[in-house]
């Protein structure tokens, strides 16, 4: 406590100084990074799974039905504890379905394969390895881990939703209201922690999952059709698959380099 407060005193005097809001802001970053709260977020267990690059491929030929999505879907939610909005304006959304119109806009054609044109998709957070989210976030709520995953500080964010709008892709949720309400009891994962009003959310790849040795909800939910690894790994499984298939990004040519893959 004594040391928080002796760092806080030192920023906010830097801050009187005049000094710019952005070292003022690495400073804080810095002086959480070293402290208990950074301890407890690299805590990992034994078994942990680790990657310099992790990437997902998703093989749009086995999701075809709305029961192919449904689980998959609910997996992420319930371990996530995803409220359920029972306003569309208001809903929260780690992954969701979405129309091959809506998710590849720019590759649309009136000559377009039919079965490719009503092909339904699963969309999640891209995990860019060029983030335009962590550029715009002023507090750095939202940041990008070593092994590419783009995370999100609950704490830290103050709901300008900047990132919400640097975002190409429309992966990022805000909460109007409070989404405790709207979890529902029965399916509660204690082991995650829930989000309060005015904050942003998204898909984080299931870190905590990770952490302990397991690969994320939505992956063991898929029976097959999520594949998850080491892009940077040729031996993995995600990578095989990049091998032996042809696969299309969302809006590649924005720079931002997502780490999610789809085979249609």
């Amino acid at each position: 406590m004594k040391n928080s407060r002796r760092s806080f005193i030192k920023i906010a005097g830097l801050a009187a100084l005049g000094i710019g809001s952005k070292p003022v802001l690495n400073a804080f970053a810095m002086a959480e990074e070293h402290g208990a709260g950074a301890k407890a977020a690299t805590h990992v267990g034994e078994k942990a799974l680790a990657a310099k690059q992790w990437g997902m491929v998703i093989d749009t030929r086995k999701l075809e039905k709305e029961s192919d999505f449904a689980p998959i879907i609910a997996a992420c939610h319930d371990a996530h504890n995803v409220p359920n909005m029972k306003e569309k304006r208001h809903e929260i959304k780690w992954i969701w379905q979405e129309d091959y119109k809506h998710v590849f806009a720019e590759m649309e054609s009136k000559y377009l394969n039919e079965r490719v044109e009503k092909l339904p998709l699963l969309v999640l957070c891209n995990h860019c390895e060029n983030p335009s989210c962590v550029r715009a976030c002023p507090t750095q709520a939202t940041f990008k881990r070593a092994d590419g995953i783009v995370m999100m500080d609950f704490h830290r964010c103050i709901g300008c939703r900047f990132c919400m709008a640097a975002c190409p892709y429309g992966s990022r949720s805000f909460n109007f209201q409070d989404p405790r309400p709207f979890i529902d009891s029965k399916k509660f994962n204690p082991e995650f922690p829930t989000r309060m009003r005015g904050v942003v959310e998204k898909c984080n790849f299931c870190s905590e999952r990770l952490a302990v040795g397991k690969l994320p909800a939505c992956v063991e939910a898929s029976k097959g059709a999520i594949v998850f690894g080491d892009l940077e790994d040729p031996a993995s499984d995600v990578r095989k698959m990049l091998k032996s298939n042809y696969t299309i990004r969302r809006k590649p040519a924005l720079g931002t380099s997502p780490a999610v893959y789809y085979i249609v």
